[in-house]
């Protein structure tokens, strides 16, 4: 890693060197307050003191980077919003950060077309240069630094370190003193030997599985195997999505799931990064459950929730039991955060569900947000809740399922869910009552 290289021109903030190019060469701005968004204007106009636009700099560093084709990849990173009514700047792919396609699409009369010259003016390049540019510049835009601090803290955990805050800030104490002390380059032997005398190593490094449903996932250009379904569900906000947008359905969703196994590569450490509701997160638990020699863990409340965890005993939940003689299949309802049992006892009437009785499960205690306290709380009282719902589903032919509580115990309880008969697992939508998403086999 580089901190303010030198010899790169203005790309010098933050360098990532690899063995195998392209290296990565990070120019930083950052601003106090949100008045200047990213447009053609901020990037081409000269700076303050009349000298190079940040697009002139850009393009300067780019051509002496690129000097032999060697492969490069930069990245300009700020906080500031891009302007969504600037002809290049608003075809952003926020995907990939980059303005191509978008930016190569009118005819040479178009008013994009006046906006390529106008950026290549001022950059001192050909407008196909400034293609060729653009095809590799990425715009991370709208960056926060609590945004920032959150993926880190995120890659901390999934690379087998501590992810809390005193972590955090005693990694970025450490890379400032190195560069107050004058040191520009930090190998991954030094980076380790900090890791160590700091005392943030707590496990080992996992490969990550980013599924994003509700909102992206920061960590999904860093994964293993990445899942992206934000579009493909309904509503407008990460608080409204709770099913499938069509044409997408709970059956296509579900293929992806049941692949995942075969797109991880033999790994045997995973970390589940993303935002998922209950019924993706149990339906994810259980496509990698223990049979599969998978170890999973999950970031909850920047705590790290692995079903490796070590516990002593299992929990044995609260079981009530309500009768209602409209099948021979059961119906499970594990309320750990929230009561739940009057709201599925409703839905089984109204759907006239063919199930003989509703067992509810509670923690010992009752529901509360706060019921699990730890990674081992949660396995201790997923082993507990799944061996009561083997013994009392022991002889219908199907089970039916209900969650309320945390996204890491759904998952945690999936990844267990074996000798148990098909299960069809329940999303709740909210006003509109329950929804059959994922059927889990036995």
């Amino acid at each position: 890693m580089g901190v303010e290289v030198d010899g790169v021109g203005n790309l010098d903030d933050v360098v990532v060197y690899r063995t195998t190019p392209p290296n990565s060469y990070l120019q930083v701005k950052y601003t106090v307050d949100a008045t200047t968004p990213v447009n053609s204007d901020y990037l081409t106009e000269p700076s303050k003191a009349g000298g190079p636009s940040i697009l002139e700099k850009v393009a300067l560093a780019w051509k002496d980077l690129s000097e032999g084709r060697q492969a490069v990849d930069l990245v300009l990173m700020t906080n500031r919003a891009p302007d969504p009514l600037d002809l290049l700047v608003a075809g952003r792919d926020a995907r990939t950060g980059l303005l191509v396609p978008m930016a190569r699409e009118g005819g040479p009369k178009s008013d994009r077309a006046k906006a390529r010259e106008q950026w290549a003016t001022a950059a001192g390049l050909t407008v196909e240069e400034l293609m060729q540019l653009l095809g590799i510049l990425r715009f991370d835009l709208a960056r926060d630094v609590g945004l920032v601090e959150e993926k880190a803290r995120l890659q901390m955990l999934a690379s087998g370190l501590c992810g809390d805050d005193a972590a955090l800030s005693a990694g970025i104490g450490w890379v400032q003193n190195q560069v107050i002390a004058g040191k520009r380059c930090l190998t991954a032997a030094e980076i380790s030997d900090a890791v160590s005398t700091l005392g943030l190593r707590q496990g080992h490094s996992r490969s990550i599985l980013s599924i994003a449903t509700l909102k992206p996932d920061p960590l999904a250009a860093d994964a293993t195997y990445a899942l992206d379904w934000v579009e493909r569900f309904d509503g407008p906000d990460a608080f409204a999505k709770r099913q499938p947008l069509p044409p997408a359905s709970w059956e296509q969703l579900q293929q992806d799931i049941e692949d995942i196994p075969s797109r991880l590569a033999g790994a045997s450490q995973v970390v589940v990064t993303g935002s998922m509701r209950q019924a993706t997160a149990f339906t994810v638990g259980a496509a990698l459950r223990m049979v599969t020699h998978v170890d999973l863990a999950v970031v909850q409340r920047q705590d790290l929730w692995s079903t490796d965890s070590a516990y002593a005993d299992p929990v044995v939940p609260e079981v009530v039991e309500h009768l209602l003689g409209q099948g021979n299949e059961i119906a499970i309802a594990v309320q750990i955060a929230t009561p739940m049992s009057e709201d599925v006892l409703e839905f089984l009437a109204e759907q006239q569900l063919p199930v003989a009785k509703l067992l509810v499960l509670s923690p010992p205690g009752g529901e509360k947000d706060n019921a699990i306290s730890g990674a081992s709380a949660a396995n201790a009282l997923a082993v507990g809740v799944r061996n009561a719902i083997r013994q009392k589903a022991r002889r219908h032919p199907r089970v039916h399922l209900f969650l309320a509580g945390p996204m890491g115990f759904a998952l945690l309880l999936g990844h267990r869910w074996n000798a148990i008969a098909p299960t069809v697992v329940y999303e709740d939508l909210a006003q509109l009552g329950y929804g059959a998403a994922f059927t889990v086999s036995a």
